[in-house]
């Protein structure tokens, strides 16, 4: 697939405007046309792959976030939603919305986030014991050890 070139939605939206208040007024397709290629400053094979993509942007307003113009080579299908206008595809793109966020439990035991416990209540450190708690816990070691013996 070899892209030939593309429509921002930002330019269809004001084309579609534009073209919409054109036939309003009762304007031939043609001075439509060539009122288009004025106002956007295309001429040529990019009024003509716009005009058609302004047809595909019609079609397909919701979340457009730009049509692009391809050729594919011998052998290649047409992406879905592509609409064939002569030889060139033109293919809508949609924005995607934003997937939520969702907080998940990752503690096997099935205990919720926050700091975890130790018996001997909050831990302070995120880093470990201080030099202070790793003395206490010592001490209450060597305390519990001459107990049993």
């Amino acid at each position: 697939m070899k892209s030939v070139t593309e429509f921002q939605s930002h330019t269809l939206t004001s084309g579609l405007k534009t073209k919409a208040a054109l036939t309003a007024e009762g304007k031939t397709p043609e001075e439509v046309e060539a009122a288009l290629g004025t106002a956007h400053k295309y001429e040529g094979d990019k009024l003509k792959y716009f005009t058609a993509a302004l047809a595909v942007a019609e079609q397909n307003q919701e979340n457009l976030s730009r049509v692009l113009v391809v050729s594919l080579t011998e052998g290649e299908t047409a992406p879905p939603k592509a609409v064939k206008v002569e030889e060139h595809y033109f293919v809508p793109e949609f924005r995607s919305a934003p997937k939520p966020i969702t907080m998940t439990k990752t503690d096997p035991k099935g205990r919720s986030g926050g700091p975890k416990k130790e018996k001997g209540g909050m831990k302070t450190s995120p880093w470990g014991l201080t030099p202070e708690e790793k003395a206490a816990k010592g001490k209450g070691a060597a305390a519990k050890a001459k107990a049993t013996t």
